[in-house]
This record gives structure tokens, C-alpha cells and sequence, in this order.
């Protein structure tokens, strides 16, 4: 198992890692602290945000962290495919 597969409890059933309950937990209150998030991600989990954003985005699609906190992680799934829309909507509209 890798790093990556224990930060995003992948290959350990379903039960979800310190690491998992760090970034939800993260997600809830990160707007308390003031500042860039993506500074508080650096200092937090010593990692850059864009690759903390590839681990929040594999954690909330397991049914771990759904049941952990499912208004959270439904949020963060509506919050993600809604920039996916309006991704795919820019793209249409430059390409035309």
C-alpha cells in the first residue's frame, strides 16, 4: 500500500486514516483561521494544494467519509461539480 493509499484509506477497507480525519476536519473549519487556505495547507499537512486537492477530492468520493460527515462531503462534491460545469462551460465558449 502506498502513502497516498493510506492518506485516502484505499486498501484498508473502510475505515478512514488520521490523515482522512485531519482534511475533513480541515474542510469544516479551515475559514476560522484567517489567512490564504492555501498557506494553512502548507503549514497543516506539510504538502502543496494542489496535491491536497487530489487527496480531498478521492476522500469524499469513499462511502468512509460520507458516512463520517455526509453534509460536509456532499458540499464538497456539489462545490466540485459545479466548477466542473463551469469548467466545461468555458471551455465550450472559447472553443467555438
Amino acid at each position: 500500500m502506498t502513502d497516498d493509499e493510506t492518506a485516502t484509506g484505499a486498501g484498508r477497507g473502510s475505515a478512514l486514516g488520521a490523515r482522512d480525519l485531519a482534511m475533513l476536519a480541515f474542510e469544516r473549519a479551515w475559514w476560522r483561521r484567517g489567512g490564504q487556505k492555501e498557506e494553512a495547507i502548507r503549514e497543516e499537512f506539510g504538502i502543496s494544494a494542489a496535491r491536497y486537492y487530489q487527496l480531498l477530492g478521492a476522500l469524499i468520493e469513499t462511502p468512509a467519509a460520507l458516512r463520517e460527515d455526509p453534509m460536509l462531503v456532499k458540499r464538497l462534491q456539489r462545490l466540485r461539480d459545479a466548477r466542473t460545469v463551469r469548467r466545461a462551460d468555458l471551455l465550450r465558449r472559447h472553443s467555438s
